[in-house]
């Protein structure tokens, strides 16, 4: 098998206010998707950054993609369905395709976090570490 990588450097998360993305009629998000910089095969990630105050002004679900939220920095609040919870540093949530979501930046400083979608009910592993396998070379920092 061909050994393949790519990599992105996507800045420090102070950055991240200056990416923008385009959704239909809405105004511009600070928002970067990394699957084709990353060509990604089963999977999307974004990173992402929600000004001070700022809300998703809609619910969304989608028909085949679980989402997996993972807040950095900032403090608000997300709406999984009927729920409403409190998001601060190192929340995370996973949502299944079915349930509408939609979260807003309560507190003073940028919201910075990262998505990740993948098909539901699509990954063949058994988790962990189970898939991962040592190789006979050692790192290049180690004589």
């Amino acid at each position: 098998m061909r050994q393949s990588y790519e990599h992105v450097t996507v800045g420090p998360m102070t950055d991240w206010m200056r990416f923008r993305f385009q959704l239909r009629d809405l105004p511009p998000a600070p928002k970067r998707f990394l699957k084709n910089e990353l060509s990604l095969s089963a999977m999307e990630i974004s990173v992402n950054s929600m000004p001070a105050g700022a809300a998703m002004p809609f619910l969304h679900k989608h028909r085949k993609n679980e989402e997996v939220f993972l807040f950095l920095t900032g403090e608000g609040e997300f709406q999984a369905g009927d729920d409403l919870l409190p998001v601060t540093p190192g929340f995370c949530i996973r949502c299944s395709p079915e349930t509408p979501r939609s979260f807003r930046n309560t507190g003073d400083v940028p919201m910075e976090y990262v998505v990740i979608q993948a098909e539901s009910d699509s990954y063949t592993g058994q988790g962990e570490t189970n898939d991962g396998e040592p190789v006979e070379a050692k790192p290049a920092w180690i004589s």
